[in-house]
């Protein structure tokens, strides 16, 4: 292999450590050396010094969960900091120590066969911090209503039998009475609106349980959480509108597009960045998202193209602008969903569709311009004339003499 850089470092990085791995030169008068350094800001200085000893300025690390950051806070702007995906570097099987990974990252990166991976600009790295915390919070949140529900399943409480939404307005103040110490079911159901589905007889059923003081220690508990959850998901609500005001336009021009609203535009931008020249073409941002069919083939057999890992946090908020951008019959998407489900299923079908989204996200973010709705006739239209040909053909094939004629009255051979 054909050596690109004449002086590089590979770092294999731990928790409490920083095992280096520097090559000077090449062939049999390359120069080698390996150290192992801590992970406290004065140890990550030194290593910077070290470096800079050695005159080297290209340094390649692994994306070892959260540990890769300090290492490139420190860094970045003094090197050429390169972030390895692990899946991309594994070494050989049966050489597995902290030194040889070293080596072998080195050894990868001076060859040149280390692709660098995405990191965006410090204010998209806040952004993101603060979504993903919100998608945390909003999973603790949906955990502690889970929670909630099964204490009142226990003690005979059907709610969830009789409300849709028992966080509602209404299920949620049957709930703070009830924890209030109020049993008589009269009271509980007196107030309830008139839109509620359920009647009031299943609703007085569902109110009659077993419940015990424990069981309202419980629920007080609880509430306590959820609010607590919710007080604290509006304030990171608020942190990210604060955060979004700098990127006013991106976030117009993506609302544009079907399904994208206020909470997955955030995380979008917060994912993917605005300067898409990180990504050559839309291919590459959707392979990098995981949201576009795999390549494997073998003896000029396709085996499997089931989608790669890609970025889990992208590809969960783009599944669920799929679901809403389906909704709308009249639109392009809803179209294809339908085309697509028919052959491949639901579920393939909704990622396919969410990788339509994205790439439109590409080019409307690349081309600052808004999106342009197709409609729900646009492949209908552009299969039209194939489909005709196609039949045309059958009909022929089966002795049948055919004259076009289309809605203009045009008689067309």
């Amino acid at each position: 292999m054909q050596e690109i850089l004449d002086r590089c470092a590979g770092l294999d990085i731990h928790k409490n450590t920083i095992v280096c791995c520097i090559m000077i030169g090449a062939g049999s008068s390359m120069y080698k050396e390996i150290r192992t350094f801590g992970t406290m800001t004065d140890d990550i200085r030194e290593l910077g010094k070290w470096l800079e000893h050695h005159g080297i300025k290209d340094v390649a690390m692994e994306s070892t969960g959260v540990y890769w950051k300090p290492i490139f806070n420190v860094l970045d702007g003094d090197f050429n900091l390169t972030l390895a995906n692990a899946r991309n570097i594994k070494n050989v099987p049966g050489r597995k120590t902290d030194v040889k990974d070293s080596e072998w990252i080195c050894k990868l990166f001076k060859n040149g066969l280390i692709e660098k991976s995405f990191i965006p600009p410090e204010s998209i790295r806040f952004l993101r911090d603060l979504t993903r915390y919100r998608r945390s919070l909003l999973n603790q949140l949906t955990s502690a209503k889970n929670r909630l529900i099964k204490t009142l399943e226990s003690a005979n409480i059907k709610l969830s039998s009789v409300f849709s939404n028992v966080r509602g307005k209404t299920a949620w103040n049957i709930i703070k009475m009830m924890a209030a110490g109020q049993d008589c079911v009269d009271i509980l159901s007196a107030n309830i609106p008139k839109n509620v589905k359920a009647t009031r007889k299943d609703i007085r059923k569902a109110l009659t349980g077993t419940l015990q003081q424990h069981h309202l220690n419980l629920l007080n508990l609880m509430i306590r959480e959820i609010e607590n959850l919710e007080a604290l998901i509006l304030d990171v609500e608020n942190e990210i509108t604060t955060h979004l005001n700098q990127y006013e336009r991106e976030v117009n021009l993506l609302k544009t597009i079907p399904g994208i609203g206020d909470a997955s535009v955030a995380t979008i931008i917060a994912e993917i960045g605005i300067n898409m020249n990180q990504f050559p073409t839309a291919k590459h941002l959707t392979s990098w998202a995981g949201v576009a069919p795999g390549n494997n083939e073998s003896a000029g057999k396709q085996k499997s193209t089931r989608i790669n890992p890609g970025n889990k946090h992208l590809k969960i908020i783009l599944i669920q602008v799929a679901l809403a951008a389906i909704k709308d019959k009249d639109s392009y998407y809803h179209a294809s969903y339908k085309r697509l489900a028919l052959r491949i299923g639901h579920k393939k079908a909704l990622v396919a569709i969410a990788r339509k989204i994205l790439v439109a996200a590409y080019f409307v973010i690349d081309q600052t311009q808004p999106y342009k709705e197709l409609g729900a006739n646009f492949l209908d239209d552009k299969t039209r004339d194939r489909k005709v040909n196609y039949y045309k053909k059958q009909l022929e094939i089966l002795g049948q003499n055919v004259v076009l004629v289309n809605s203009e009255n045009t008689i067309s051979a």
